[in-house]
């Protein structure tokens, strides 16, 4: 009988990229204790970035793995998980005493728990859609509101900014673990063809961004955290008609 020979190491180049993530989430904690907010919220950026690079690296290059998978989404809990908390939490609710750090807990639970959902569903979701508000784009919204704050600058409503930012942090760790389907975007094919429209609009985004990336941003992963639950609603009402045509058709 001849036995398997268990394979041991990782995979070097994705592993990387993962640490290279982990490490500008943790780098975007450190900023935020020293007051460097609008810095530590383009840490989270930079996390994002990369990725979104080690994922796609892993599969051009056929390098995936249980191991890397485990260590994406540890690197991801801190990244995006804990960092944004801790960042809004240093940024706006440490003088609101409790319910300041219960906000900042709930949406790092709420991380851990959409992560560890999204680990048991590997290979069984529908690729076209996440359930729940995928953890990178809740900590974009976080992240996008500070630095859009900071654009923006001292107003006359900056009292009641506190309250917002709790209910924004908040609202983004419950639609993190919420059954609402979000659009992945994984169907596009980026080494496919495509109509020269589409290239047209890439660049119309591209200035778009460049014009205020600091606002665009955080208005670009605001609507995509609203396109769930106007999908959803859609959804519902669509279910709602059909339902109340069907008993029609039965009672005629």
């Amino acid at each position: 009988m001849v036995e398997k020979k268990i394979k041991r190491g990782v995979y070097l180049l994705p592993n990387i990229l993962t640490t290279f993530g982990l490490f500008a989430g943790f780098f975007s904690i450190i900023l935020a204790t020293k007051g460097q907010y609008a810095e530590a919220a383009v840490a989270i950026f930079v996390a994002m970035v990369w990725d979104g690079l080690d994922g796609r690296v892993a599969r051009l290059t056929n390098t995936q793995s249980a191991f890397g998978e485990q260590y994406d989404s540890m690197a991801d809990l801190v990244s995006f998980g804990v960092a944004p908390a801790l960042l809004i939490y240093f940024w706006q609710f440490s003088e609101m005493g409790q319910i300041g750090w219960i906000g900042a807990f709930i949406y790092t639970a709420a991380g851990a728990l959409r992560l560890a959902r999204f680990n048991t569903q590997i290979g069984a979701e529908d690729k076209r859609y996440f359930q729940g508000l995928p953890s990178p784009a809740a900590a974009a919204l976080v992240a996008g509101l500070v630095l859009a704050k900071d654009f923006i600058g001292v107003t006359d409503y900056d009292q009641y900014f506190a309250m917002v930012s709790w209910g924004i942090l908040v609202g983004a760790g419950v639609l993190m673990v919420s059954n609402i389907r979000y659009h992945s975007f994984k169907e596009i094919n980026l080494k496919g063809r495509s109509s020269f429209k589409l290239l047209l609009i890439v660049v119309l985004v591209i200035v778009v961004v460049t014009l205020s990336p600091r606002v665009v941003l955080f208005m670009f992963f605001l609507i995509y955290t609203l396109s769930g639950l106007i999908m959803t609603t859609i959804d519902v009402r669509k279910k709602r008609t059909f339902k109340k045509k069907s008993k029609k058709s039965s009672k005629l």
